[in-house]
């Protein structure tokens, strides 16, 4: 078995063919199922967003697996063959597999370094293929080990801490000037889209009264309605900027509509309480003389663009430790994996010299007819001894080398010295029929690894 995607992303594909390929939640169940109804795919997990069209699956071998996904996310839209898809995809295997899904999750792989939304998705990608049975131990245990890995690297850097867009700057250098933004006021000045944008943020992050106006009272009143706010009349909003904690300025004025001494006395107004000015627009709206107002803080487009840029710089060095982290999680999924190896060998060995042992005693026993019950129970536990002294070192040396680099290699060996036959994992003991919709899943034994099926509820071990 073996673990691939297949896929494309904003890094790849424009919108044009992303959005081609991208499926409605309506749909999804009846992707999952075409998906799984492709030979050799055992299990499948389909990821469509604004960003990307992935499909994780474990697959019995690789390249023909690429070629039936690939085929599989030509279908989905008949304008579109598998050959020009071809410029717009990638292919990963392996650990490079789980590794691209390790950092999608913890947004490493985002347009935006450090965005939470990802998550989310993986999240309900997830459970549409949980209500599908298009999942089996494999991937349930790697998609669960990703949505930890990103939660990980959210709990233990900074990658998500520091703004990496104009809007957001400006909420986040009013947080260093108001440490509580619940009790605050925000006076939108213009209806950008920048600035409807900023006071959502302003919102999300505590704020509750917003003040609007806008030189069109019908769209004043509109915008106002939307944040629960107030409309304010255009030509009454200097006599009203007192009022407001946060001035935020974002028009299409060819000129400064506010004035140094407009916010000297609005400041005084105010018994000298802080005052944060953000002007977004351009050309400028708010005097840069401004900045000479005792408790007013002035920052125009320029200096929020800085700060994004610094934020995005420690972005990417936060980046830097959380793509370590993804390293350290792929090696501890690659060992699980290589566990899940060994343990059919391991199941088929026993059950091989079982096999043997009683087709032995059977014959033997059969012509010593006239041994006691005792002498019977002597004979069948000295069969058993013998034959669990000799695979004794061979289940010893598995268990001990399956994490090794060299692992794979005793398995092989293994299965060869005692005639084994196909150490495919998800048939070991049963798979579904691709008849039903559903991806072939392994139900394997698998409590020498300490793993359980999901599904059930039961614990999984979490490195």
């Amino acid at each position: 078995m073996h673990i691939v995607v297949v896929g494309l992303s904003h890094k790849t594909a424009p919108v044009e063919i992303r959005e081609k390929l991208a499926v409605p939640e309506s749909r999804m169940g009846e992707a999952l199922t075409r998906l799984c109804s492709y030979q050799g795919v055992r299990e499948g997990i389909l990821l469509s967003t604004c960003n990307r069209v992935e499909v994780y699956a474990v697959v019995d071998e690789i390249e023909s697996g690429y070629g039936r996904i690939q085929d599989f996310l030509a279908d989905a839209h008949l304008s579109l063959s598998s050959e020009q898809l071809t410029p717009h995809m990638y292919w990963h295997e392996g650990d490079r597999a789980i590794s691209h899904l390790f950092r999608v999750a913890s947004s490493l792989d985002s347009m935006i370094v450090g965005e939470s939304q990802i998550l989310g998705q993986i999240k309900e990608a997830f459970d549409v293929a949980l209500a599908h049975k298009a999942t089996g131990i494999i991937l349930n245990k790697v998609v669960k080990k990703a949505i930890s890995v990103a939660k990980r690297v959210r709990t233990e850097t900074k990658i998500a801490e520091m703004a990496v867009s104009v809007s957001y700057a400006a909420v986040e250098l009013a947080k260093k000037i108001f440490s509580n933004l619940s009790e605050k006021t925000v006076l939108l000045v213009g209806a950008g889209e920048m600035a409807k944008l900023a006071a959502r943020h302003f919102i999300a992050n505590g704020v509750r009264h917003v003040r609007v106006t806008t030189r069109n009272p019908q769209h004043a009143l509109e915008l106002a309605n939307r944040f629960s706010g107030t409309a304010v009349a255009f030509e009454e909003f200097l006599e009203d900027m007192a009022s407001a904690d946060i001035v935020l300025v974002s028009t299409g004025a060819a000129h400064y509509l506010v004035s140094e001494d407009d916010v000297q006395r609005s400041v005084k107004q105010r018994m000298n309480r802080p005052m944060f000015l953000i002007d977004i627009s351009v050309p400028r709206n708010i005097d840069p003389a401004v900045r000479h107002v005792d408790n007013a803080f002035l920052f125009d487009i320029d200096d929020l663009k800085t700060r994004v840029e610094q934020n995005r710089g420690e972005r990417l060095n936060e980046a830097e430790k959380a793509e370590r982290m993804v390293v350290d999680e792929v090696g501890i999924v690659r060992q699980w994996l290589q566990s899940l190896e060994v343990t059919p060998t391991i199941m088929a060995l026993r059950a091989r010299v079982d096999d043997i042992k009683q087709a032995e005693l059977d014959k033997t026993l059969g012509r010593l007819a006239n041994l006691s019950a005792l002498e019977r129970e002597l004979v069948e536990e000295m069969a058993s001894s013998i034959v669990n002294k000799l695979i004794h070192n061979t289940m010893v040396t598995l268990k001990a080398e399956v994490n090794s680099s060299e692992g794979a290699a005793f398995v092989e060996a293994a299965r060869r010295f005692f005639s084994l036959g196909d150490p495919a994992v998800c048939n070991v003991n049963e798979s579904a029929s691709t008849s039903s919709g559903t991806c072939h899943s392994s139900q394997a034994d698998l409590r020498e690894v300490g793993e359980v099926t999901p599904r059930t509820g039961s614990k999984m071990p979490d490195h």
